[in-house]
């Protein structure tokens, strides 16, 4: 193709997520239940207050397309978060992957679940083959800058967080195995609890309060307690009004009164 004066957007001339989808039936490595489960509990606690839920992408086990020069490059991490932009790709469709050329922004955090193999290729710690594609610390440290790179190793219940400074991520010294995030107004933390019956410690996000964030089936049973605590309450003052109903008329028939009860 000619180049084109003014040069033609990047939605014209490169490759789409409708060319490029993350479904491969080839590849080996299909996640296992926590790999579902851990990035659920992520997605549906990923509330940053200042930005409406349309305006927030969360992607897991999904091909991240990240280099426009080679196109056919990319990077799966267990979990990824992009702000500002649409929830759905064009505002229409599910994303079969997420492409940065096409979409223009970058993801602000990338959340790695170690597992045994993974684990020097997470922590930056392989040399790479100059002729192969770079491995997952460089691209998002270099390539993507992406701000914060989360890493949680659930066999040794170990959360570490790296942050961009500089040129360079810089591990963080976590107090509590909590990590606060400002300009989102939300925290990253490990969690001992049940999620999907499972009783275990899980990474998941909590609120300026210190308060993890609710998923929705816990809002839900969170509001079925409150509505039957306020019909307890209506229920207690009922009696309390029929028991003080009682003595006034105990106190009446005692003074020779018969009260009228109609």
């Amino acid at each position: 193709m000619y180049q084109t004066d003014p040069p033609l957007s990047p939605k014209e001339t490169l490759p789409t997520m409708y060319d490029l989808p993350s479904e491969d039936p080839e590849e080996p490595g299909l996640p296992d239940q926590f790999h579902l489960f851990q990035p659920q509990l992520l997605a549906e606690t990923f509330r940053p207050p200042d930005y409406p839920r349309d305006q927030i992408f969360t992607g897991s086990d999904l091909n991240l397309y990240y280099d426009l020069r080679h196109p056919s490059w990319y990077k799966r991490p267990d979990w990824f978060a992009v702000l500002g932009v649409p929830s759905l790709y064009n505002k229409r469709d599910l994303r079969l992957s997420y492409v940065v050329w096409q979409e223009a922004v970058n993801p602000y955090i990338v959340v790695e679940l170690l597992s045994p193999g993974t684990e020097k290729e997470d922590l930056g710690q392989t040399l790479r083959d100059v002729e192969k594609p770079p491995g997952k610390w460089e691209v998002y440290e270099q390539i993507l800058r992406v701000p914060y790179y989360a890493i949680f190793d659930r066999y040794k219940s170990e959360f570490r967080m790296f942050q961009l400074t500089g040129a360079r991520y810089a591990e963080v010294d976590l107090s509590d195995f909590r990590f606060w995030i400002p300009e989102i107004e939300l925290g990253l933390g490990v969690w001992q609890g049940s999620y999907k019956t499972v009783e275990m410690p899980w990474l998941r996000w909590y609120d300026k309060d210190g308060n993890w964030i609710l998923t929705s089936t816990e809002e839900e049973k969170q509001k079925a307690e409150q509505e039957r605590q306020k019909l307890e309450q209506e229920r207690q003052k009922l009696e309390q009004e029929r028991q003080k109903t009682e003595r006034l008329i105990a106190q009446l028939r005692a003074l020779g009164v018969e009260p009228d009860l109609e």
